[in-house]
């Protein structure tokens, strides 16, 4: 009789340099994220296009984003892991690094939009959504905050370096350093990365072999729509998919590419409004692993309550806040923005996987598809009423009444837990005492 091998003894479980990897490969992709908000002056300065039009480019991306998203999922479930962020980093980089050579603004959104925004969707959070799953039993909120926090920090973080490349050589030389940082990553995850516990000789992360479940072979497409089907019954898919665009509208779509020309549009410094964003990536880093100990103590609802409900009132205070120098009042709403970014997400993937078990990875990347929906809606939406209005105050008012929906629309959303166990019967808790 043949006895099975153990299982090999690591010093460090191999989910947590999955998850070093994946955080590495999110900031990767993100860093080209960095650069619309940066660039939208001196793409002004250049071609002679209107804000509307570069916004455009943006909304395009940030809308691919999200939509490739839960296809992406299921890509993963299909091909692996790796193979799938592989490519999607060369997409990356090749989208950014093609823009140097673009002289008219159909190139900006098929580079800048179309390419990029396919390349970066295709890891998004679906990727954290993946791992988390396959990878990790306990600790699932943590690590998901950890790498929902390297994403979003990665769009933010590299805007000064962003910025000073641009005023000292030019804002191609800031795309192609976008390409090196995706092309980085590449070597690591194809070293590193791999697709299931079971190819290591392990068990996930606080689990054992029963988690750690077969892959769903049937086409990314077929998944996806499927996944879809299921979701649209549940009265709490819709409820948290809303949250998620006004989450995507006040953050990735108003925020990040409309925060830098607004500040300036009152004197700052581009480099200083760039550096007041880059202090929003250090804190969303902070927040999002803090909100992500939460969500595995807390009920994720009281926390989005919080989160969304915090954010609009922020919002309406914003716009008085703008002038030549940041104040400290800018600085506190920078701090309070930053902690708040994306510490959103983790209480919303737990409630995804409450509510849809194994299906929530793809579940949740239509989750995700609405936050960048409402990404590029606010990316669009800004520019319009920058350029009608003259101002982009009216933006943040509205963004700021819409979160305070999404508060309350994210604490009206019924528990599923599983039912708890009843209590033992005294007689027979009894008889087992005295049998010992």
């Amino acid at each position: 009789m043949t006895v099975p091998a153990p299982p090999r003894a690591h010093r460090i479980h191999p989910a947590w340099w999955v998850a070093a990897v994946t955080f590495l490969a999110l900031v990767g992709a993100a860093a080209f994220r960095a650069v619309p908000g940066v660039l939208i002056d001196p793409l002004r300065e250049e071609f002679g296009w209107s804000v509307s039009t570069i916004s455009a480019a943006v909304a395009v991306n940030m809308a691919l984003y999200g939509l490739t998203a839960p296809f992406a999922a299921a890509l993963m479930e299909r091909f692996g892991i790796r193979r799938v962020v592989m490519c999607a980093l060369l997409v990356v980089a090749v989208g950014s690094g093609l823009t140097v050579f673009m002289t008219a603004s159909w190139q900006l959104v098929m580079l800048w939009g179309v390419l990029v925004g396919l390349g970066t969707g295709s890891m998004a959070l679906s990727l954290v959504a993946t791992v988390t799953n396959r990878w990790f039993v306990a600790r699932r909120g943590l690590v998901s905050g950890i790498l929902t926090a390297g994403g979003a920090a990665g769009q933010l973080v590299f805007l000064p370096l962003v910025a000073w490349i641009d005023s000292e050589h030019g804002w191609r030389a800031a795309s192609l350093g976008t390409t090196a940082a995706a092309l980085a990553v590449v070597p690591l995850v194809w070293w590193f990365l791999r697709d299931r516990p079971r190819d290591l000789g392990v068990v996930p992360y606080g689990g054992s072999a029963a988690d750690d479940v077969d892959p769903v072979r049937v086409g990314a497409g077929r998944a996806a729509l499927q996944g879809l089907t299921l979701a649209a019954r549940a009265r709490p898919f819709w409820l948290l998919a809303a949250g998620f665009f006004i989450c995507g509208l006040s953050t990735n779509g108003l925020v990040q590419p409309h925060f830098i020309p607004a500040a300036h549009d009152h004197g700052m410094p581009v480099t200083t409004a760039a550096s007041l964003l880059a202090v929003v990536g250090v804190f969303d880093i902070v927040g999002t692993i803090f909100s992500g100990w939460l969500t595995d103590r807390v009920d994720p609802r009281l926390l989005l309550l919080g989160y969304y409900g915090l954010r609009g009132f922020s919002l309406f205070l914003l716009p008085p806040l703008f002038g030549p120098e940041p104040q400290l009042s800018m600085v506190v709403f920078i701090v309070f923005y930053g902690l708040d970014w994306v510490a959103t997400v983790p209480p919303t993937l737990a409630l995804c996987r409450e509510h849809f078990g194994a299906r929530a990875p793809v579940v949740f990347g239509w989750v995700f598809a609405s936050h960048q929906l409402g990404s590029a809606f606010a990316a669009f939406g800004g520019g319009v009423i920058r350029d009608v209005t003259g101002s982009y105050d009216l933006a943040w008012f509205l963004a700021g009444a819409l979160c305070m929906a999404a508060a309350v629309m994210s604490v009206s959303i019924r528990r599923n837990l599983p039912p708890a166990a009843p209590p033992p019967d005294p007689q027979q808790a009894a008889a087992a005492q005295a049998h010992g």
